[in-house]
């Protein structure tokens, strides 16, 4: 069977409905994960997602900042919301899918950005995210239970060569510093995720799913990175299809700095 999860940084729900509720239609992924909701609990827009057969809703938000959503139209089952570096921020969200003969765990992330000066001595917010980067070396991919397991979003790292316009002039930028790179895939691979994306892209070419809102023509100068990941268990290598990153998206009215990713799997 074809089952296929999307993650987007929609950079605020509420403002950015319409451009989701087209994307749902036009798309029809299984699974959608948000980050960057931007909405309390309370005010997130049930209504209008299960008016398009995603019955299923799972939320952590809270209001003016971070926040994730997991949407389905399948079942979600075992949820769980896990706290990173004491800082009450909702910014991850896991749940249970079954699909085919699989159980699928699914976690949705959102990374801190880190702010502007990638030295933690001077930059709390830099310190947060290496903190943050830490604790999240707690999220295996094999629990040992016979699950599979995803975990998607914006992680706010850009760790290879090609997933940055220019790997030189921003070895001091953050998102790609050594520090940041680094960490991440060490934590990726000792944790036993599969970077998906990248098992059917090749590492020589690039690609990108966030365009800076402060370029004037964010596609002629086409400076982008690749800040939001699909990772797997391993098992999965064997079963994924295919990866479509939505660029087209980022030209859409209003858009989001950041475009939809779609995975898609074949499930026995």
């Amino acid at each position: 069977m074809v089952f296929s999860v999307a993650t987007w940084n929609i950079n605020s729900v509420r403002l950015r409905l319409p451009l989701v509720e087209q994307f749902l239609r036009d798309y029809q992924p299984d699974v959608l994960c948000l980050q960057e909701t931007k909405c309390p609990d309370n005010l997130f827009p049930f209504k209008s997602f299960r008016a398009l057969g995603y019955e299923h809703v799972a939320v952590s938000g809270q209001k003016g900042y971070h926040g994730v959503a997991t949407v389905s139209r399948r079942p979600l089952r075992d949820v769980e919301r896990i706290g990173f570096c004491d800082m009450g921020d909702c910014r991850h969200l896991s749940a249970v899918v079954e699909a085919g003969a699989k159980k699928l765990r699914i976690h949705n992330f959102y990374v801190p950005a880190g702010g502007d000066e990638p030295d933690p001595e001077i930059n709390p917010k830099f310190a947060h995210k290496l903190a943050f980067l830490d604790e999240m070396r707690a999220i295996v991919a094999d629990r040992n239970d016979g699950f599979s397991s995803l975990l998607v979003g914006d992680l706010n790292i850009a760790p290879l060569e090609n997933d940055v316009w220019s790997h030189k002039q921003l070895l001091k930028i953050v998102s790609h510093t050594p520090i940041e790179t680094e960490t991440l895939e060490d934590l990726r691979i000792k944790g036993g995720w599969s970077d998906l994306m990248r098992h059917l892209i090749p590492a020589d070419r690039k690609i990108y799913t966030w365009w800076s809102y402060r370029a004037k023509d964010w596609n002629e100068s086409d400076r982008g990175r690749r800040l939001d990941h699909v990772w797997g268990s391993v098992d999965l290598e064997d079963h994924i299809r295919d990866v479509k990153i939505l660029r087209e998206a980022r030209g859409w009215d209003r858009p989001s700095d950041h475009v939809p990713v779609i995975a898609t799997f074949d499930l026995d």
